[in-house]
C-alpha cells in the first residue's frame, strides 16, 4: 500500500537507533512484540524496501514506512 500520510520527522539520540526501537520510539506501533511481528511479515519499509531485520541500525535521514504512514529519522 503507497503511504497516503506526509513524511513525519522523530528525532533520536547521537547514536543510530535499531528498526524495532525506533517503530516503537515514532508510534508506528504500539509494543515489541508489534514491532516484531511487521518487521516478519514484511510491512516495514526502509528507504522503500522491505526490511526484516528487527536489529537493523538506522541513521538520520532513514525514511520508515508502516502501513501508510512515513516517518523520518531526525537529530
Amino acid at each position: 500500500m503507497a503511504p497516503t500520510d506526509p513524511i513525519q520527522d522523530a528525532p533520536i539520540g547521537d547514536d543510530g537507533i535499531r528498526l524495532g526501537q525506533f517503530l516503537q520510539l515514532a508510534g508506528l506501533v504500539d509494543s515489541g512484540g508489534e514491532a516484531k511481528e511487521a518487521i516478519r511479515e514484511g510491512d516495514v519499509r526502509v528507504n522503500g524496501e522491505v526490511d526484516l531485520r528487527r536489529g537493523r541500525q538506522l541513521q538520520v535521514g532513514d525514511v520508515v514506512t508502516c502501513g501508510d504512514r512515513q516517518v523520518r529519522v531526525s537529530r
